[in-house]
């Protein structure tokens, strides 16, 4: 066997500072007690606590880093380390990994954890009739094997080197194996905080355990609460006159009002989170390469970063894989406003001009609407005429997403190019929001494939720089613009001279690696 060890992937752009007033690391000051109180977006009245279902960061929150546990965590640094997991080997050609577990946790309602678990917990994801988006991960396993109550091993179709990382998906959530029906009733995991109790879309809170695994290391608080507020300026003005201590993905618009408040702190962490427009590949015009090369010169990217995001971010060029990742093309060539260029292609397409909707609303992104007039505004010097259709927020994502042939959209990126490409670019994945498949390139397919199980960095840069080379091109995707994590906090709130930046919030593990100040 051959221990497979890497470095982390991904890089902060913006903490709390590096030593505190005594010279120690903020991290070394940390200490048990209070009540975090969280106000969180992507909140829905139909949320439970089937991590299957988990799609925005009000579950990923309550659920991973808090209630329940994952096998493997990306850290605030972007390397992987053990949760429920202590060490992993795989074969020298990866496709075969086995995993030792940790010893002596028990779940919230006493039950001990082990190998069984993990068997029933992965397996929940490829049951008859389940709807998971880390489906696809878990399909890619022939064989879990129990070794003993704490090593199970997995043998894969074919090599992943990526497969630990894949592990810390906050799909892959680990239940008690007989007790999954109760387990997700009630919220019974083997995180640091227990379930007091949960409204679905409303409100969830959670009391530290006591003698955790993690005591001296994670989990600083003797409470959390994690309060449902969908709307911007309502998360803004709990924040201001102090009825939570955080709140996500602010409102760039008044950001200057929190600033001027000495009691908060703007956290801005540079990521991978990408504002998309998908395209549904297989319905017309989007099935017709060259209108997709049309909308993608149709559209000013620099205007989309400055007056929506207010320069908290940076141009994309059509792939979801951005500088955080480590196989990033930054000297791919850049899609550009090319009107001229936009009709060359619309004129390849057989067409003098195009008429198509757009649909949009603020639970895809904040400004999305805004954004989608941008583009209308962009595209008509081209010959392209877009209505853009306002959706409601609420539903948005069970009704238009995956649903409507060209909408708004937002991603969190992921923390390695496979798990990237295979949530959203693999053909038949549930999350493959524009149906990109092997009709459209085989080439694509046949790299994602042959990528995933090689070892040779070298030659993984090749295949992964080829791949977005392809979607810059010919993917159903626009993506003008990675938008950095813009999320404040109450300077009662301390935490790590590192925040995480694969989801907001730190990794949405706040309840873990933060402290009273």
């Amino acid at each position: 066997m051959t221990r497979i060890s890497r470095r982390g992937l991904l890089t902060t752009g913006a903490a709390a500072g590096v030593l505190a007033a005594s010279g120690l690391p903020l991290r070394a000051q940390a200490k048990r007690g209070g009540r975090l109180r969280a106000a969180l977006s992507g909140a829905n009245t139909s949320d439970s606590w089937d991590a299957r279902t988990h799609s925005d960061l009000f579950m990923i929150a309550s659920a991973q880093g808090s209630v329940f546990d994952n096998l493997t965590e990306v850290g605030a640094d972007g390397t992987l380390k053990g949760e429920l997991a202590t060490s992993w080997e795989a074969t020298p050609d990866a496709k075969t990994w086995t995993f030792n577990l940790r010893q002596g946790v028990t779940f919230h309602n006493g039950k001990a954890f082990g190998a069984d678990d993990v068997i029933a917990s992965l397996q929940m994801h490829v049951a008859e009739g389940a709807k998971s988006a880390a489906k696809p991960i878990i399909e890619s396993i022939v064989e879990m094997k129990k070794i003993t109550d704490h090593q199970v091993q997995f043998t894969l179709e074919a090599g992943n080197a990526d497969f630990p990382y894949l592990l810390s998906d906050y799909h892959l959530l680990m239940y008690p194996a007989g007790q999954i029906e109760e387990a997700i009733a009630k919220g019974i995991g083997t995180g640091l905080y227990k379930v007091q109790s949960f409204e679905p879309g409303v409100r969830m809170v959670a009391t530290r355990v006591d003698s955790h695994y993690k005591d001296g290391d994670a989990g600083f608080f003797d409470e959390i609460e994690y309060i449902a507020v969908n709307d911007n300026t309502a998360r803004m003005n709990a924040l201001l006159t102090g009825q939570v201590d955080a709140i996500n993905r602010i409102d760039l618009k008044t950001e200057a009002l929190l600033k001027a408040n000495p009691m908060v702190r703007i956290q801005e962490v540079s990521c991978n989170q990408q504002y998309t427009f998908p395209m549904l590949t297989n319905v017309a015009p989007f099935d017709d390469v060259n209108v997709r090369r049309a909308l993608k010169f149709a559209i000013n990217r620099q205007e989309m970063v400055d007056k929506i995001l207010l320069g908290h971010g940076r141009v994309g060029n059509d792939t979801p894989i951005g500088p955080a990742n480590q196989y990033f093309a930054a000297d791919m060539e850049q899609n550009s406003y090319d009107p001229d260029k936009a009709k060359f292609y619309l004129k390849e397409a057989g067409l003098s001009s195009l008429d198509i909707d757009l649909s949009a609303s603020s639970a895809a992104f904040e400004g999305a609407v805004d954004a989608a007039q941008l583009y209308q505004a962009s595209a008509k010097s081209a010959g392209i005429n877009i209505n853009v259709v306002q959706e409601p927020a609420d539903g948005y994502w069970s009704n238009v997403w995956l649903k409507k042939p060209f909408c708004a959209c937002y991603w969190s990126g992921r923390a390695t190019e496979d798990w990237m490409f295979s949530s959203a670019y693999e053909e038949g994945v549930p999350w493959n929001d524009t149906q990109w498949g092997r009709e459209d390139s085989e080439r694509f397919q046949d790299l994602l494939v042959e990528a995933r199980a090689e070892l040779d960095p070298a030659k993984r840069r090749e295949m992964y720089t080829e791949m977005q080379q392809i979607l810059r091109t010919d993917g159903g995707v626009v993506l003008p613009m990675f938008a950095n994590y813009v999320q404040a906090v109450s300077n009662k709130i301390a935490n790590p001279e590192k925040v995480g930046n694969l989801w907001q919030m730190d990794n949405a593990r706040m309840a873990e690696r933060w402290w009273m100040a």
